[in-house]
């Protein structure tokens, strides 16, 4: 099946929508494609690639341009490198996951109207629809924050038994349908899925599963912060014609920001607008996990090197980054991560580098972070700051970026709700005796 001549295959979010038509204005009909650095290559307007990205869900005001602040206590840890922070904690929900759930739950509700429409014409409101999502905590209250400010759209979600109360709290007070099991993330969305499946005979059209991170359209989504961070970087230089971002630090879960950081790279390295594709150029993406939880590692380090990919899954969750907790990446973000190696190969530079830091690294970076930004992050977050912070991660990071001391450093700062001064100071006391200086 093709939807407006592209096929299907990014649409998984839609299994249950037995009959799918949507018109998409033709600048932004690549959104659906499967992804792929050919595509890219025949598209040549980066601006307007840039500016079509999640139009919808920008029009509908589901996610926020997040500030790029320069930071002067990071950059002096890390001279000759200027360090800039992408402040996705200040998203609505308070992390970066707003940004693919918004487009993503732009998207099925454009399809759910156009669906209805075909089958009863112009008779009678477009019925609601409902989403289920499952979570550790971040990704349902980003998909509970978006549906909320979606027209017709309710939401439930599943959660593991090790998300915190507060989280739970919150999810329910705005609004989502909560429910609580399983050890860990694996399991509740083994239960969200069923109740997706056990929907599909129901009247109404059924429910639209929303995975925390494995579906294109989240990836798609969450590409915009690359979109910004470049504009951003381009509009507060002086010299924009020696801007290079010589790293970009993420952390790594299930994958869904990492892959959306891939794609945004490739967009606008082959995108035709050289000002934006230098700045991207030999740029090393640093991915980010703490021990206990280093499911990208795991599978980035077994697929190293081969034509095939080696999958590997965690027997366990053992970080207290529980925001981290997917035993297995996306195999998605493993083939991306190849294809940004093998695009350096030919000499630009470009790279990737799987850092892993300890619970105590991470936690150390949250409060120092705290008390040089006067913001508050999950450990799942300080797991991108530890390797600035972490003199034993900055000097592995500041040894690759040797010859290029015009290489500004990005973190994106994805945040985190599942957080407060009491959880700050409890993890202090229990891991910063540990922490190393």
């Amino acid at each position: 099946m093709r939807l407006n001549g592209i096929p299907l295959t990014a649409m998984t979010a839609l299994a249950t929508l037995t009959v799918i038509v949507v018109v998409l204005p033709t600048a932004c009909s690549f959104l659906l494609r499967p992804y792929s650095s050919s595509s890219f290559t025949k598209m040549r307007t980066a601006t307007s690639l840039s500016s079509c990205v999640a139009q919808e869900a920008r029009s509908l005001n589901l996610f926020s341009t997040t500030p790029l602040v320069h930071s002067i206590p990071l950059s002096k840890l890390c001279h000759p490198h200027p360090v800039y922070l992408k402040l996705d904690l200040l998203q609505q929900s308070g992390s970066f996951k707003d940004r693919g759930m918004a487009h993503l739950c732009a998207t099925v509700r454009k399809v759910h109207g156009a669906n209805h429409k075909q089958k009863h014409g112009d008779d009678g409101d477009v019925p609601r629809m409902k989403v289920i999502s499952s979570s550790g905590g971040n990704a349902g209250l980003a998909v509970t924050t978006v549906a909320r400010n979606t027209p017709g759209m309710d939401v439930s979600v599943v959660v593991p038994e090790t998300t915190k109360p507060m989280v739970v709290d919150k999810l329910r007070s705005l609004g989502a349908d909560v429910t609580v099991h399983g050890a860990n993330w694996n399991s509740a969305d083994a239960l969200a899925r069923q109740w997706v499946e056990d929907a599909k005979s129901e009247d109404g059209g059924g429910a639209v599963y929303v995975s925390p991170y494995d579906n294109p359209l989240l990836w798609t989504g969450h590409s915009t912060v690359v979109d910004e961070i470049i504009t951003q970087l381009l509009e507060s230089s002086a010299s924009p014609n020696n801007l290079k971002i010589g790293a970009m630090l993420a952390s790594v879960g299930g994958g869904g920001l990492l892959c959306g950081v891939f794609e945004g790279i490739e967009r606008n390295y082959y995108g035709g607008n050289d000002s934006r594709a230098n700045v991207v150029r030999g740029t090393k993406v640093v991915a980010c996990e703490t021990e206990g939880a280093e499911s990208f590692a795991a599978s980035f380090n077994a697929s190293s090197g081969k034509k095939e990919l080696s999958m590997v899954r965690l027997d366990d969750i053992t970080s207290v980054a529980t925001s981290l907790g997917a035993l297995e990446v996306t195999p998605a973000v493993i083939q991306r991560a190849h294809r940004h190696q093998e695009r350096g190969e030919g000499g630009t530079g470009e790279d990737v580098l799987s850092y892993v830091c300890t619970d105590a690294e991470a936690v150390d970076a949250c409060v120092k972070f705290a008390a040089e930004h006067r913001m508050l992050v999950e450990p799942a977050c300080g797991a991108s700051l530890a390797p600035l912070y972490s003199e034993r991660l900055r000097s592995k990071l500041l040894e690759e970026l040797q010859g290029e001391e015009n290489g500004a450093i990005v973190v994106e700062v994805c945040g985190g709700s599942g957080v407060n001064l009491d959880l700050l100071a409890g993890w202090k006391a229990q891991f910063i005796g540990h922490a190393p200086r």
